[in-house]
């Protein structure tokens, strides 16, 4: 994922493993919750990219949920990128390709790496600047057939206010460490997602506090 400088290593925390691979515990245990949320709102088959997919838990969690999908998962972290290889040779799924390094705030990724079906990002707009989840959501948007979807989860502001005192203490951690970056507004963000094109289809309350935000494209 685009991790910056001063990040608060609480944010992104992964034990290494046997073989290269990196194992988040929270991953671990949001992967459930996680792949019913997709299972629900995904294509029933096409082409899938997630997003800055980490340790690579999620991307083997989610093809294997959803096999008649073709899952392309990426990060811009070399070491998460051996993470993701590594238990994507473990898992030895059909329909789960190897990453590709891409970096999902950076503008003009679309042109590379679409038309999707499904774009799919997993606890990332809390870690980056709201200018970046605005191009992010943009490319995303570019990146879609007609028709498909975006999947956005993680821990979000509602209604501009935090809604739990792990949240407003991670947020504060997230804050001190980069002014730019912390929780974001769950009705900025699905502004940005009618800003970019995209029609607003569910905000569905997960586990911990998450939220899932999913949007899509009609034409």
């Amino acid at each position: 994922m685009p991790r910056r400088p001063n990040l608060p290593d609480a944010a992104s925390v992964a034990a290494p493993q046997d073989g290269g691979k990196l194992c988040a515990p929270a991953a671990e245990r949001n992967a459930g919750p996680i792949a019913d949320l997709v299972a629900e709102f995904a294509p029933a088959s096409g082409r899938a990219l997630e997003l800055a997919s980490g340790t690579g838990q999620h991307a083997v969690a989610l093809a294997r949920r959803l096999p008649a999908l073709d899952w392309q998962p990426s990060d811009i972290d070399p070491a998460r990128l051996a993470s993701i290889r590594a238990w994507a040779a473990e898992a030895a799924l059909p329909n789960l390709r190897a990453p590709v390094t891409l970096d999902a705030t950076a503008p003009g990724w679309a042109d590379a790496h679409g038309p999707r079906d499904l774009v799919v990002v997993i606890n990332l707009f809390h870690l980056v600047s709201a200018a970046e989840c605005e191009t992010l959501v943009h490319e995303a948007a570019r990146a879609l057939s007609p028709g498909g979807t975006l999947i956005v989860y993680g821990p979000f502001m509602r209604a501009g206010e935090l809604t739990s005192e792990g949240d407003r203490a991670f947020h504060a951690r997230l804050a001190a460490a980069d002014p730019e970056i912390g929780y974001k507004d769950d009705f900025d963000t699905l502004d940005m997602m009618i800003a970019a094109g995209l029609t607003p289809r569910a905000a569905i309350e997960m586990p911990a506090n998450n939220l899932g935000l999913v949007a899509g494209r009609d034409s």
